[in-house]
């Protein structure tokens, strides 16, 4: 991704509205006040992590789940801005806690791409939070702040020497707001090990210290989402040894594609877009899948094997089997749909499809094998549809 502006501060953080609406309609900010709803607080933190790893200043992100469901998510980025903040003459940290939609993710400076921004920002944790202590290193010094339902005990204070940079984030949810306040830590692993899947390089690790003896895991993905994939077909019959990797930057849209077919009948196609998996598909799926239609449709008339076969394959034909991974980074993601996970932007679908149509183009033509692997399962699931009509 392309590195984001390196100074950090203030006049970066831009503010939308305050926190009274949060309490009083949680559901609306995430979504529900159950289970789900507890651990999207713990993703709120983790992405505003993220946006700092994604613009390449945090290589760490550490969950810790403490006695008494206490989560603190502490990262080695650039830190919160502390400085006065312009307008409001309060610390741009405060204004980031304690105001709505308040951060770098609005000025298209500060995060040229930013996943947190589906979410509701860190200020709705600290709303639904009975106790919040944000920490920032930064510059050499550590500075400190305590919430308490989203209120600030006093302003951000100096308290000592710090030879790191970087944000923690303590916080407790609110047992009064949330139906059940404990952490399923194969929920926040799950997630997690997905976040590691999609940016390749960032070291997740979660920490379980609930019980006498600690658990703990650490994600971590030099080959992001290949690895996912390989993940996913751990024990699946494979069609072609190595998963396919397509990526591309194009009019500020970063698209990573990678796909591998296995001995199966149904289709896995999981798709992302700033990290957000968009269940309901979007712009980004169909061009991903017209890409398909056409690059086999091509290859199947170059290889002679539609003449051979008598066979005219459809789109469900050629994802029989496919495990597939989409990912696509934007400036300015517009989300649509029932649950707010399909993405709208209309010009995604051209540069998807043709980077997989090129890409796939390019990649068939040296590796010739595996083309005619996918091309006979293809024509087997037309033959099989054909013959059931």
């Amino acid at each position: 991704m392309a590195t984001a502006e390196k100074n950090y501060s203030s006049k970066n953080i831009q503010v939308l509205e305050g926190l009274e609406p949060v309490r009083t309609r949680p559901g609306m900010y995430i979504g529900s006040t159950g289970s789900a709803g507890l651990h999207h607080l713990v993703y709120e933190v983790v992405d505003n992590s993220i946006d700092e790893a994604m613009a390449g200043y945090c290589k760490n992100i550490i969950v810790t789940i403490k006695k008494d469901n206490i989560i603190e998510v502490q990262d080695d980025g650039r830190g919160i801005p502390v400085d006065l903040h312009p307008k409001l003459k309060v610390s741009a940290l405060e204004v980031v806690m304690t105001k709505l939609h308040a951060g770098g993710k609005f000025d298209n400076e500060t995060y040229k791409v930013s996943g947190g921004l589906h979410g509701v920002g860190v200020s709705v944790v600290n709303a639904l939070s009975k106790e919040l202590i944000a920490e920032v290193s930064k510059d050499g010094k550590l500075y400190k702040q305590i919430y308490h339902k989203g209120v600030p005990e006093a302003p951000v204070k100096e308290v000592g020497k710090s030879s790191k940079n970087g944000t923690k984030v303590t916080f407790k949810a609110d047992d009064e707001i949330f139906e059940t306040t404990e952490y399923d830590y194969k929920i926040l692993a799950n997630r997690l090990r997905e976040l590691a899947f999609l940016n390749r390089g960032i070291r997740i690790t979660l920490i379980d210290k609930r019980e006498s003896k600690t658990v703990s895991n650490e994600f971590y993905y030099e080959g992001g989402i290949e690895m996912f994939i390989a993940h996913l077909n751990e024990n699946k019959k494979l069609l072609h040894d190595k998963p396919i990797y397509l990526h591309k930057t194009e009019d500020k849209t970063d698209i990573e594609v990678s796909m591998q077919y296995v001995d199966a009948y149904n289709e896995n196609i999981f798709t992302y877009c700033n990290n957000i998996n968009t269940t309901e598909g979007g712009t980004h799926l169909v061009g991903f899948r017209t890409a398909l239609t056409r690059i086999y449709t091509d290859f199947a008339k170059k290889l002679e094997l539609d003449k051979k076969n008598k066979v005219t394959f459809m789109g469900e034909d050629t994802r029989e089997g496919l495990v597939a991974v989409v990912s696509v980074k934007i400036p300015n993601p517009q989300f649509e749909g029932q649950t707010k996970t399909k993405l709208g932007n209309t010009e995604v679908r051209t540069v998807t499809e043709k980077l997989v149509f090129e890409g796939l183009n390019d990649y068939f033509s040296q590796n010739p094998k595996v083309i005619k692997v996918i091309l006979e399962k293809i024509i087997s699931a037309a033959q099989a549809r054909e013959a059931a009509r």
